[in-house]
């Protein structure tokens, strides 16, 4: 929290009504900010100083500025020499990136996700992963994320990239697009069909990105979010090396196995906090403004708060020490759907709130609009989730689609 002025010890006269108003406008997020500077020191005021146009484009500082923070190591565990950030803190922190850089908090998000598949893959073989995990910790590496999106109508937990066995290698073939991290990336994990002659399996290959045959070209054609670099990538016989490639698989009925819920629990719950703090850096830019009513910003501010309350409650599910299992599968799928909607509730009445005026005069306003409303097309989409939450609810397995 930033501090009052004034002696701690002298009594605090009450504050007039304006200045109230200016006191709630300058501590909201305060929270999750303090906590993005206690893992990550400076990171949010260096990026403060930029502007937003510089901070979205793609090349540009706010990835470097990440790398720098030490950001890669935050969801790697303290005995592999990473910053061992609880899920309860990381959704805060995502919240305050999102706040501030809503392409760094999409890019990063995906690289989290890699990140905690790995070391769910870890807890599971006490394998290659530990030696992986710490140089992704050490040498601060970017993990870029082959997670299916981009495939209208089909499953997230399918793969476009196929693998067999040749000699002592694993030879990958396909792609991926989008593809976020695509030009920061050092290394690519990507979910692969991989075939070792009893018929296909499902893996996860772990692909450093100067290995020959993995090449990048343009995809993203829009200008909201392109500091994700989410181009495509594609693998044309690339070779690695056994060790690289993590055995997952399905449960019955395809329930996804404890490295595909680590991760997918994960990628929810941060990609929630990551839009929701896209849509509070309008709400705090209303809030400074003073133009609607008290009763308008304090729909705007419950329906933001709820929404982050459940998504810290799904969180700290995480920090009891377990790995995440379907229950916390399903919560953090409720609070994604629960965000969403909030956030298209919210939005427009931000919009509103601010005038005219503000959304003619600056992109600012229009962009954190439309890269909130993004959330919406992150998997998995509603339509493919809702028969497996309802089922889930009635005590059945809970299926992706």
């Amino acid at each position: 929290m930033a501090e009052r002025d004034g002696n701690a010890d002298e009594p605090q006269l009450p504050l007039e009504h304006d200045e109230f108003e200016e006191e709630a406008a300058m501590y909201f997020l305060d929270p999750e900010r303090a906590v993005l500077d206690r893992y990550l020191p400076g990171l949010d005021e260096r990026l403060a100083e930029l502007p937003q146009r510089e901070r979205e484009r793609p090349g540009g500082p706010a990835l470097p500025l990440f790398k720098a923070a030490g950001g890669p190591a935050l969801l790697v565990p303290v005995g592999h020499r990473g910053l061992g950030i609880g899920a309860e803190d990381a959704v805060s922190l995502q919240r305050a990136i999102g706040a501030r850089g809503p392409s760094l908090a999409v890019a990063t998000t995906m690289h989290h996700l890699s990140v905690a598949g790995l070391v769910q893959a870890y807890e599971v073989a006490q394998d290659r992963e530990r030696v992986l995990l710490e140089a992704v910790a050490d040498q601060r590496l970017l993990v870029a994320s082959g997670f299916a999106e981009g495939r209208s109508g089909q499953s997230a937990l399918d793969s476009a990239v196929r693998a067999h066995r040749d000699g002592a290698d694993v030879v990958l073939n396909g792609a991926k697009k989008p593809c976020g991290l695509s030009a920061s990336m050092d290394l690519l994990s990507v979910p692969v069909t991989l075939d070792e002659g009893q018929g296909p399996k499902l893996a996860v290959a772990v692909v450093p990105a100067a290995t020959p045959g993995v090449s990048v070209h343009p995809f993203w054609g829009s200008f909201v979010l392109a500091g994700t670099e989410s181009h495509e990538v594609r693998l044309r016989d690339v070779r690695v090396p056994p060790d690289l490639v993590v055995r997952t698989g399905l449960g019955e009925n395809r329930t996804p196995d404890p490295v595909q819920t680590a991760g997918f629990v994960w990628f929810e719950l941060l990609m929630a906090a990551s839009y929701l703090g896209m849509a509070s850096a309008l709400a705090e830019r209303v809030l400074l403004a003073k133009r609607a009513s008290a009763a308008e910003r304090a729909v705007i501010l419950v329906e933001l708060e709820s929404a982050m309350s459940g998504i810290r409650g799904a969180a700290a599910a995480l920090d009891a020490g377990r790995p995440p299992g379907q229950d916390d599968l399903l919560r953090a799928l409720v609070c994604r759907f629960a965000t969403q909607d909030t956030i298209d509730r919210v939005v427009p009445r931000c919009l509103e709130a601010l005038g005219g005026m503000e959304y003619i005069s600056t992109d600012d306003t229009a962009y954190l609009a439309a890269c909130s409303a993004a959330l919406k097309f992150h998997p998995p989409s509603r339509r493919r989730a809702a028969e497996g939450v309802c089922a889930a609810f009635a005590g059945a397995p809970l299926v992706l689609g």
